[in-house]
């Protein structure tokens, strides 16, 4: 039987990491202070690094992170155990000159980032967050949590077949929230920045920064069965890894574990902080080349390694049953999800299947397999990249959700708990 309080446990401080992390570049100082707790240290790429056994270090590369534990005794040759998600989820992200004036209002012009459901983002109240790029080098992040903007929908009235026909947006024109009124004032955004930052308008040089639904998360339901969160593809893989990697932080393992939260997995991973970038692979070597091994005893280390990658997995939408194989139907609140494509939009095969099978298996959790309708264009994670950048077997997991995509998600409550228990045990 499940441990109500545990699921309960999990879902809120699940709620707690999302709230942390509107952007990538938050979820990677949301991780950094998980870690920071357990005695996790920080490095810098640009630094010489520890060398020996017996270490808890990671990294940050911009919306990027990467930690890993090195187990007493190791040696140059000891494979890795990885555990790979992404920090970044579908917005909308404000362009470098947003003031827009238009029937007496001010807008902020916008840029669609990722595959988001656009009608998600209609009516809902947004804050603004990011970092924010400042003269004399310095980048500050930004968190604004209280409501700045709006996109509103237009009235019934003046489309009337809209429940009909159904409704097109066109993100150039539709896609603009509105954030005052009046006429356009020249680089009012720069100076809200500024203001926000303490600093002078001119002193702001640049900006990443994007919208997010200011709502917070929460458990709702007849008996709170539902996770209702934004983000949760994929902060709660995130969220799962860095409770794996610091639960076992002082453990004796036969393997180095690694977690690695890319950025930029929505938008294809070809960045220089995604998965397609030298990043994993680079931290790898200079962990085996700090345990005494020249780039030979790396590639042994890689051949006896294996990638778990994490990333949320479609839950059979009850209103749409017609749109999911028959076959592999997933249910919210059934426990991990084995992702599997014959065409390799999803790593996984029998060999890394097995070990993640084994490893629920271990944390008493029920598993399920999914497999995507075969008339219908499959989507794709971080996890055939890894396999093919690094040569290793790679697996393709999630927790079930719904609404992927959308401004605000929905899991089971009790699926965070058994997410993380698999998570975890795969580290064991």
């Amino acid at each position: 039987m499940a441990d109500l309080g545990a699921d309960i446990e999990a879902a809120h401080d699940l709620l707690a990491f999302v709230q942390e992390s509107p952007t990538p570049f938050h979820a990677c100082v949301s991780a950094a202070a998980r870690l920071d707790a357990v005695g996790f240290t920080r490095l810098d790429e640009s630094s010489e690094w520890p060398e020996g056994p017996d270490q808890r270090h990671y990294l940050v590369r911009d919306g990027s992170l990467i930690a890993w534990t090195v187990p007493s005794p190791a040696v140059a040759t000891t494979p890795f155990r990885i555990i790979g998600a992404h920090t970044d989820s579908p917005n909308l992200r404000i362009k470098p000159h947003p003031d827009v004036e238009r029937a007496g209002v001010q807008l902020l012009a916008a840029e669609v980032y990722g595959g988001a459901l656009f009608n998600s983002w209609l009516d809902r109240d947004l804050g603004i967050a990011g970092r924010v790029a400042l003269r004399g080098g310095a980048l500050e992040l930004l968190k604004i949590d209280r409501p700045m903007a709006r996109i509103p929908q237009l009235a019934i009235h003046l489309d009337r077949e809209v429940n009909t026909k159904g409704l097109v947006l066109n993100p150039q024109q539709h896609l603009v929230p509105v954030w005052s009124t009046g006429s356009a004032e020249p680089d009012a955004f720069r100076r809200l920045l500024a203001c926000e930052l303490g600093v002078e308008a001119d002193d702001v040089l640049f900006w990443d920064v994007m919208f997010h639904d200011v709502e917070p998360g929460t458990l709702l339901g007849r008996d709170d069965e539902f996770i209702s969160a934004p983000r949760l593809d994929n902060l709660a893989s995130c969220w799962a890894a860095v409770h794996a990697i610091s639960s076992n932080a002082r453990a004796v393992k036969e393997a180095i574990q690694v977690i690695v939260l890319f950025d930029h997995e929505e938008i294809g991973s070809t960045t220089n902080r995604g998965a397609a970038s030298s990043l994993l692979d680079t931290t790898l070597e200079r962990i085996t080349r700090g345990l005494g091994g020249d780039r030979d005893a790396w590639h042994r280390a890689v051949a006896g390694s294996i990638c778990l990658s994490a990333d949320m997995a479609h839950a059979t939408h009850p209103n749409y049953p017609e749109r999911h194989e028959p076959g592999h139907w997933i249910a919210l609140g059934g426990g991990p999800v084995v992702k599997t494509n014959a065409s390799q939009r999803y790593a996984t095969d029998a060999r890394s299947a097995a070990v993640f099978i084994e490893a629920c298996d271990r944390a008493g959790v029920t598993l399920q397999h999914y497999v995507h309708r075969g008339d219908l264009p499959c989507g794709s994670t971080i996890g055939p990249i890894t396999a093919a950048r690094l040569g290793i077997a790679t697996v393709d997991v999630g927790a079930p959700q719904l609404s992927m995509h959308s401004a605000r998600e929905l899991m089971a409550t009790d699926d965070a708990a058994s997410y993380r228990a698999a998570l975890t045990a795969f580290f064991t």
